[in-house]
């Protein structure tokens, strides 16, 4: 024994030479940095790569968003680009969008086809595109912009308005 105080420990009797002999294999241990792992420090690491996991999980779940996101644009622009209506002439048809003036021209025909709602304008890129009613649901799915919409919304609020004033009969005879 190498050890001055383990000797003296064990000549007075305190420890036993099994115990001696156990902290001195401890401390060789120690020093080759083959100790096994204490118990809260493997809760740790458990711990740390469970977390590692959970933020690899979000990660992976933003990214596939993101991929899904960009999907549904590039889906989006694809019917836009295919369903579009060429617009030509000279008459300005003036609309609302996110609360500013906008203006598109079109001649005659697609102008009375817009105002009956066969037509829907619809934000593309940096401007507006005229499609068909029928492409206009494939566009809603994939959340794309709708700008102007006569025959959407507008005749759903206005029946169910309708619905609620049937209840209360006007008289044959009043005059406005």
């Amino acid at each position: 024994m190498a050890n001055p105080l383990h000797e003296q420990l064990l000549k007075a009797g305190l420890v036993k030479k099994s115990k001696v002999a156990e902290a001195a294999r401890e401390q060789n241990r120690q020093r080759q940095g083959k100790a096994p792992a204490a118990n809260g420090e493997s809760v740790d690491a458990r711990q740390l790569q469970a977390e590692r996991a959970e933020r690899d999980r979000a990660l992976a779940a933003e990214q596939k968003a993101q991929a899904r996101e960009k999907e549904q644009r590039a889906q989006i622009r694809q019917i836009v680009e295919t369903k579009k209506v060429a617009r030509d002439g000279d008459i300005a048809y003036r609309f609302v969008d996110a609360g500013a003036m906008q203006t598109v021209y079109v001649n005659a025909a697609l102008r009375t086809q817009l105002a009956k709602g066969a037509l829907v304008i619809v934000a593309h890129g940096d401007g507006y595109e005229l499609v068909p009613r029928a492409a206009v649901e494939m566009i809603r799915e994939r959340g794309g912009v709708i700008a102007l919409d006569h025959g959407g919304g507008a005749n759903n609020a206005a029946s169910d308005d309708d619905d609620h004033y049937a209840r209360f009969k006007v008289p044959d005879d009043l005059i406005w």
